[in-house]
């Protein structure tokens, strides 16, 4: 099985501490997001876990200690830097403070482990397409050495993105044909390797690879591992990635990013901040009396069965 650490929260930037402990004791607890009853156990070791992914905007609380788990498991890491300030991404680092982590990031554990995301792309006044073209040419040629990918992808405007964000421009098709041309030519003239997210058009006109952010080949070719050939079910409809088991916990993320999608809102997080434990194997909290556990599927993705 695979498992992802960050698709709900930042547990990087933010519950560093906890998630080293979780692999250290070798399990973590996870409560179900719509049944807050039911939780679910899952065994952190490398007989049970077939690759460990992360996804970040600031992995540099975590690089001190990071052999503490790449020793152990295979692991990707999906590194989310993008054209926005403190306007937009209140809590992350500027992009020349990124740019450092990520490099600091390849240097570790090696290019092949380590995928750049320029997303979500979306218009204001402010970030117009010839400014996200200037952004993205200037990381690209920084970053080009030291990633296996570049992965973006247009801003899904959810009812809530409405409220949160006024400022947003919705994208006509012209205008994310433009930008996808544009991010194409840039790839290319530095030898990075470009692909969309989700369903956000097919771009393979411009040198963009249509594929699934997180697939078993982009994982077993970063790690030496043959998996077999199976259907990624994806996590929503349109996503090709292979599914995975996420032991975060949404309305966590401090970061207060105006586009989320994982926070209900940013107070929300910071109220729910004080209620971690890093010591328990729950993000949130503690396990209560009406709590009722549950082992997690965990069936191996690799072509031969290991034994341990």
């Amino acid at each position: 099985m695979i498992i992802n650490t960050g698709a709900r929260t930042d547990t990087v930037q933010y519950y560093t501490d906890w998630l080293l402990r979780r692999f250290a004791e070798g399990y973590a607890l996870s409560r179900n997001p719509l049944f807050p009853d039911k939780v679910t156990r899952y065994e952190l070791t490398p007989e049970k876990v077939d690759c460990v992914v992360f996804c970040s905007k600031n992995y540099a609380p975590i690089l001190p200690r990071l052999r503490e788990i790449t020793e152990r498991f295979p692991t990707y890491f999906y590194y989310t830097i993008t054209a926005y300030g403190k306007d937009v991404e209140p809590g992350v680092p500027s992009i020349e403070q990124s740019m450092e982590t990520l490099m600091a990031l390849s240097e570790q554990v090696g290019k092949g482990r380590v995928a750049w995301r320029y997303d979500p792309v979306l218009l204001t006044r402010r970030y117009t397409i010839a400014r996200h073209m200037e952004t993205f040419e200037r990381m690209a040629a920084t970053l080009a050495p030291h990633i296996d990918r570049c992965i973006f992808s247009f801003v899904e405007m959810y009812k809530k993105l409405e409220s949160n964000m006024p400022e947003i421009i919705p994208f006509s098709d012209w205008e994310m044909d433009q930008i996808a041309r544009g991010l194409g030519a840039i790839a290319q003239k530095y030898g990075v390797s470009l692909q969309t997210c989700g369903t956000n058009g097919e771009y393979s006109r411009y040198g963009i690879h249509p594929s699934g952010c997180m697939t078993l080949d982009i994982l077993g070719r970063a790690n030496g591992i043959e998996f077999k050939d199976l259907k990624h079910k994806g996590t929503r409809q349109g996503c090709h990635c292979i599914e995975s088991r996420d032991i975060g916990a949404y309305d966590t993320c401090l970061n207060g990013c105006k586009y989320c999608y994982a926070n209900k809102n940013p107070m929300l997080a910071f109220q729910n901040y004080k209620l971690h434990d890093p010591a328990s194997p729950l993000l949130l909290g503690h396990l209560r009396p009406e709590d009722t556990i549950a082992q997690g599927a965990q069936k191996s993705f690799r072509k031969e069965a290991r034994h341990g």
